[in-house]
C-alpha cells in the first residue's frame, strides 16, 4: 500500500485513541521507600520543609498474597505510610517496610534501572547548597552545575544524597530554560506556578 493509501485508510477509520490512561489529569504523588519512616519523615519536614500531612497503617496480609498481588513485594511484607506535601504541587508518599527476609537496603544508583530522585527548586542554589552542607548525614555531590548549549541549558543543578543515601537535586533556572525559545510546550514551573 502506498503512503497515501496508508493516510486515506487511516482517515477512513476515524480518530484515533488518545494516548495514554484515559481520564488521567496528572500526577498525584511520588512515592520513596525509606529504612525508617520515623526518621524518614523527620527529614522531610525538618531539612526538606515539606509538611506532613497523615500516617497510614500498618497494612499486611499475614495469610495471603495480597501484597505480592496488589504492591509486587514480598507476600509477608508489612508497611507502614505517611504523606507529606513539598511545596504547592508536590505529594510525597513515604513507606517503611518491614517483614521480608530479602530486602534490599541500598539505595538504587541514579544509572540503576528504576533509580530516581527528587528534585526541589530553589531560587538561590548557592545558599541551598551551604544549607545542606551544614545537614548532618547529607552529603553534596560536588557543585552547583551551570547548563549551556542544551535544551536545559539555563539551569544550574547539583545532587545530594539523604542521610540514607536517597539521590535527590535542587536546581534553579530563574531566567526560564534554552528550549522554551524554539517551541511553545512548557514545563510545569514552580517559580512561576505554572
Amino acid at each position: 500500500m502506498t503512503a497515501t493509501g496508508l493516510i486515506a485508510t487511516a482517515l477512513a477509520a476515524g480518530p484515533a485513541a488518545a494516548a495514554g490512561i484515559p481520564t488521567a489529569v496528572g500526577v498525584d504523588h511520588i512515592g520513596v521507600t525509606v529504612p525508617n519512616l520515623k526518621e524518614g519523615l523527620a527529614f522531610f519536614t525538618d531539612v526538606l520543609g515539606c509538611d506532613y500531612v497523615y500516617t497510614a497503617g500498618p497494612f499486611s496480609d499475614p495469610k495471603g498474597d495480597w501484597m505480592k498481588t496488589n504492591l509486587n513485594v514480598d507476600p509477608k511484607a508489612v508497611t507502614t505510610l505517611a504523606m507529606v506535601r513539598c511545596g504547592p504541587t508536590q505529594n510525597v508518599e513515604l513507606f517503611e517496610y518491614s517483614g521480608m527476609p530479602n530486602q534490599v537496603k541500598t539505595p538504587l544508583l541514579n544509572s540503576d534501572v528504576g533509580g530516581n530522585h527528587i528534585a526541589f527548586y530553589v531560587e538561590d542554589i548557592d545558599k541551598a547548597v551551604a544549607y545542606l552542607k551544614s545537614v548532618p548525614g547529607v552529603k553534596v555531590l560536588g557543585d552547583p552545575t551551570p547548563v549551556a548549549g542544551q535544551p536545559n541549558g539555563g539551569e544550574r543543578f547539583v545532587y545530594f544524597l539523604t542521610p540514607w543515601g536517597m539521590n535527590m537535586e535542587v536546581l534553579t533556572y530563574p531566567k526560564g530554560l534554552e528550549y522554551e525559545k524554539s517551541t511553545d510546550k512548557r514545563l510545569y514551573s514552580v517559580s512561576k506556578g505554572q
